[in-house]
């Protein structure tokens, strides 16, 4: 059953104020847009990802926002920082503290901008009693976060406790340091102090657009504009259709004599209402109601009752009409609905908007390692990066989301500071805690900071394909397909596509000539492989040369205007005659890390490696090469 307010909604809908269209499978009608009283949008919010975009958009105190759709009713060229003089910021239900205003300021300015926010935490004694978390924080997983905190020593304390119950929420941390520090890092290590991006997407005429403040505002204001007009029109036709019947039945009571002599002469229905029509000059319509007239309608009470319904229907006719030539009027109406909204369901606002100095959480530089058997860490540079074959090595914030792909073609997400920090001695811990990976084998993994932008993705056949990073926004633990029979995932970027083989073969082409497809397609061919080669590196960017390394440890710069640009699907020039070649990259950096077939890290200067041409091996510089971080 549906709450009061969310009945405010539906509102009116019963008066041809919303279009209708078939629903899913066109056995009933669903309206296109609700009537919508309520600022729904800005006092909800939305989230939702689409084909290359994606909606976030926070919460709203229903006050704030009727105070400041009134203000623009009333100065339509009003500006943002004026409205935000009502709408202070986003209101959460769950509460918290959003921490200074520039986030908001360029949400509300811009369509898109950051907030950070955090948990309200009070100290009692050497307690830390949290009694509101950030908007969709998890509870349990905030508890297993600190409780892991304490278990690695990060933070010192006896214990973590849940006491949350009927009446809220309540987190006790016995700590046993000092409460302020503690405080801090509950901050910045767990989900106690987060961001939430801003991006006010929405669907106006049927096209997505990022709007501000006043926009949003000024859209639902065209709207209810529209609702109300349209009941108007409707009760305008239902107030003129009574007063045709109206006017019909005041007509026959005041020739009651007359009207039953003809109907008693009459020696049917229908006869009796053509004498009734042709010697009144009524219509069909009135006069059927005449003929359905009962006897009591013909006391002086009834009638008297007729009388003032006549009149009142003359009123209303014309406020109708008057209402319908004044926009003006309609907005009166809109005003007042919008206080009677405000009166009945308004409440304080739940979240706190505070300036002043806060906990900014700093995010670490880790290299995240992949071991050939789909053992996942992140680790600091130091001699060795794990004490295995690595498969994959690749720069990281713990503030990153990272996506990872498997041959079989899925990809899944995680985030980056979920996948523990360990030395280089320990093994890692099975990518299958993270996320639902079956018998798969990761072939990459891409840090991203926000689904945004586009992921190349390589078939071991050749084929290649953009595909829009907001369509793995839904992976996460469980994945999604990618592909089919992946070789590799980088991030796109403008520049140059180099793709290399295990026999040495390098392919380059621009990086403007990979056509974007959707998850499923299969993608373009990019290299045609010859018999027993395979895909051995693909790398994306702008630079003057490419660094080539081969398994037994050579490396060299090779100018990349040897590697002349070809269309899609050469079968590429040679890159290097002697040994398996391990990687291809596309120099953007002054120095590389090395990983060696023992997962030892060596970081080496590209000044140090010597220039030569596509056919010589190069120098030595290590032992062996598996991969190297990018």
């Amino acid at each position: 059953r549906l709450t009061k307010i969310a009945e405010e909604l539906l509102e009116d809908i019963d008066k041809d104020t919303a279009d209708f269209q078939p629903n899913f499978d066109a056995t009933r009608k669903e309206p296109v847009v609700l009537p919508g009283k309520i600022p729904n949008l800005l006092v909800n919010g939305s989230t939702g990802i689409a084909v290359g975009m994606a909606t976030n958009m926070p919460p709203h105190n229903l006050r704030e926002v009727c105070d400041a759709v009134v203000s623009y009713i009333k100065n339509p060229e009003i500006g943002v920082e004026e409205l935000m003089e009502y709408v202070k910021g986003p209101d959460f239900p769950t509460g918290g503290i959003i921490v200074g205003k520039k986030g908001i300021l360029d949400a509300y300015k811009t369509g898109k901008g950051k907030i950070t926010l955090r948990g309200r935490a009070e100290i009692e004694g050497n307690k830390i009693i949290i009694k509101e978390i950030p908007y969709n924080v998890n509870k349990s997983k905030l508890v297993e976060k600190i409780a892991e905190l304490i278990k690695k020593d990060k933070l010192s304390a006896k214990t973590v406790r849940d006491e949350s119950d009927r009446e809220g929420i309540r987190i006790v941390v016995e700590v046993k340091e000092d409460v302020n520090l503690a405080l801090k890092k509950l901050y910045a290590h767990t989900p106690l102090q987060t961001t939430f991006g801003i991006i006010n997407l929405a669907l106006v005429n049927n096209e997505p657009r990022v709007l501000n403040l006043k926009e949003l505002i000024a859209h639902y204001v065209d709207h209810r504009r529209e609702v109300i007009r349209r009941r108007v029109e409707f009760e305008l036709r239902k107030a003129e259709e009574r007063l045709h019947i109206v006017e019909g039945l005041k007509i026959a009571l005041e020739n009651i004599d007359e009207v039953i002599s003809i109907i008693r002469k009459s020696d049917s229905p229908e006869k009796a209402k053509s004498e009734l029509i042709s010697s009144f000059g009524l219509s069909d319509k009135q006069g059927e109601a005449i003929l359905r007239l009962r006897l009591q309608r013909l006391t002086s009470m009834e009638y008297g009752n007729l009388i003032n319904e006549f009149k009142d229907l003359k009123e209303k006719i014309k406020n109708y009409r008057e209402i319908l030539s004044d926009v003006g009027k309609i907005d009166t109406i809109i005003v007042e609905e919008l206080e009677e909204l405000k009166r009945v369901y308004g409440d304080d606002r739940k979240t706190q908007i505070v300036e002043g100095e806060f906990v900014e959480v700093k995010a670490e530089k880790n290299v995240l390692v992949i071991s050939e058997d789909g053992f996942i860490k992140r680790t600091d540079y130091g001699k060795y990066l794990l004490k295995g074959n690595v498969r994959v090595a690749v720069n990281v914030r713990s503030d990153q989301r990272v996506l990872i792909f498997t041959d079989s073609g899925k990809v899944y997400w995680t985030q980056a500071d979920t996948i523990p920090k360990m030395g280089s001695v320990e093994r890692g811990v099975h990518a299958s805690k993270f996320v639902s990976i079956g018998n798969e084998r990761i072939v990459s993994a891409l840090p991203i900071d926000d689904f945004e932008g586009y992921v190349v993705l390589l078939t071991r056949e050749g084929n290649i394909k953009k595909v829009n990073i907001s369509e793995f926004a839904n992976a996460k633990r469980s994945g999604i397909i990618a592909g089919e029979k992946l070789a590799f995932a980088r991030i796109y970027r403008e520049g140059d596509v180099v793709i290399s083989t295990k026999n040495g073969y390098v392919v380059r082409f621009k990086s403007e000539e990979i056509p974007e497809y959707g998850r499923s397609a299969k993608g373009v061919r990019a290299i045609n492989l010859r018999v027993n080669d395979e895909i051995a590196w693909l790398s994306i960017g702008s630079g003057e040369e490419v660094l080539i390394a081969t398994e037994n440890g050579f490396a060299k710069r090779v100018t990349i205007d040897e590697f002349r640009l070809t269309n899609r699907g050469a079968m590429g020039m040679i890159g290097v005659k002697k040994g398996s070649l391990a990687f291809a990259e596309i120099i953007d950096r002054d120095s590389y890390v090395l990983v060696a077939k023992n997962g030892q890290a060596f970081r080496v200067r590209v000044k140090d490696i010597p220039i030569a041409n596509r056919y010589t091996r190069g120098k030595k510089v290590v032992k062996d090469i598996s991969t190297v971080v990018i």
